[in-house]
């Protein structure tokens, strides 16, 4: 995975990238009941889609992160974290 997208990449290497962290930290809400966030996420019911546990798929259809912006659930923020239920926004956007 790690030279087929080159955002993984170990701290030696130049570190992640910022996408790529933000879609391990929504997987790890979503489905790791020890994420500090688990309860508000996972715990919810909230989920990561199937097509997006895999980062390039993810990649593919949410971009690279803008600068200053996260991964937010839009238009249904109790919605999963899926196609169409997704953008990049500023906390103002929210």
């Amino acid at each position: 995975m790690y030279l087929i997208h080159n955002h993984a990449k170990g701290p030696k290497n130049g570190g992640r990238s910022s996408t790529y962290g933000i879609w391990c930290a929504t997987r790890s809400r979503c489905e790791r009941q020890r994420d500090s966030r688990w309860k508000d996420y996972g715990g919810r019911g909230i989920k990561v889609c199937e097509q997006w546990m895999k980062f390039e798929n993810f990649l593919a259809d949410m971009g690279e992160r803008p600068t200053s912006k996260s991964l937010d659930r839009y238009p249904n923020k109790d919605g999963n974290y899926e196609p169409g239920n997704c953008r990049w926004a500023t906390r103002l956007d929210r």
